[in-house]
């Protein structure tokens, strides 16, 4: 199996994210169209709910909607207001040590990721983040340090609110702490179940355990895998192996011999490393942030790749596995 990855940078949005939006537009408009256009959203809703729960970032949807070409369905989209279900993996943790780490496995079908790494600066703070649905962020850094990751919580609920990728990229483009975006995450309402850890450049961690049919669970819990507290999705959970993932990761931990360098090789293996990508939950790369440099280095197992905000270079990167 082989993927494609790009790095690319800049600094507001233009020729390269209208270029980016192009390539990628026809298979965003199939899946948004999915279920039926009657389950989407008018645009007057997308842009009064993006409005309200997070009115800073509005600026810059109008100037993507401008660049997407103006269209309805493509400004529906970007508002990420309640989009199709979709469902992942993913393994995540937060290393303690002198230098803290965010470290994340993302298991995805490899048919539908995006494979952009964009490094931005459209709200004053600099963001270089994994990118997903054309813009939203599926795990990142910021210039104040912030870094921040999602997985899927395990529940079949579907209701009202945002893909969480557009929430995480809220949180880059404002946020310089875990405080301040686990209170961005207690207010804006999500469509599905995610977990999502944070941590800042003073080591202050955190995760969200966020559904769209009960109030967010903010722990002082420095790992996530597939499910919120006990499993509900026993099917999901055994394909995802969730339990035995948090499992490993909960001991792994709490061996005084760890180091940082051997928990990042640990997302190299099972069962936080997993081949299953027919059933759309294979290990499509791993990352690790690090809030004091401000670096982003992904890990594929042919090849590794680190940006630093301050000092970014594009890149084609060609991955086998």
């Amino acid at each position: 199996m082989s993927l494609t990855f790009r790095a690319v940078a800049e600094e507001t949005p233009g020729e390269v994210w209208a270029s980016l939006f192009a390539e990628n537009w026809p298979a965003y408009k199939a899946w948004f169209l999915s279920d039926g256009l009657e389950q989407r959203a008018t645009y007057t809703v997308c842009r009064d709910k993006l409005k309200h729960f997070m009115p800073k970032l509005m600026p810059t949807y109008e100037r993507l909607c401008e660049l997407a070409g103006g269209g309805d369905l493509a400004a529906r989209l970007l508002s990420l207001w309640r989009p199709p279900a979709y469902i992942s993996g993913c393994s995540q943790v937060v290393w303690q040590g002198e230098r803290p780490l965010l470290v994340r496995n993302y298991d995805y079908d490899p048919r539908l990721i995006d494979g952009v790494i964009l490094r931005s600066e459209w709200n004053g703070l600099s963001v270089l983040a994994m990118t997903d649905c054309l813009w939203g962020v599926l795990d990142g850094i910021n210039g104040a340090g912030l870094a921040i990751s999602l997985t899927f919580g395990g529940r079949r609920a579907v209701g009202d609110g945002f893909g969480i990728p557009i929430i995480l990229r809220n949180i880059l483009e404002f946020c310089e702490t875990t405080e301040e975006a686990m209170a961005v995450l207690r207010t804006v309402p999500t469509h599905m179940a995610y977990n999502v850890t944070a941590v800042d450049a003073r080591g202050r961690f955190a995760t969200a355990f966020v559904s769209p049919d009960r109030k967010p669970v903010i722990k002082s819990v420095a790992y996530a895998t597939n499910h919120q507290g006990q499993v509900e999705w026993h099917d999901h959970a055994r394909a995802t192996a969730t339990l035995e993932r948090e499992q490993f990761l909960k001991f792994r931990l709490r061996d005084d011999g760890l180091t940082d360098q051997g928990l990042i090789d640990l997302f190299a293996k099972p069962p936080l490393f997993t081949n299953a990508y027919d059933q759309g939950f294979g290990t499509l790369y791993t990352a690790v942030y690090d809030p004091v440099e401000r670096t982003a280095h992904y890990i594929w197992p042919n090849q590794t790749r680190k940006f630093h905000l301050a000092s970014f270079s594009n890149a084609m990167i060609e991955v086998e596995w």
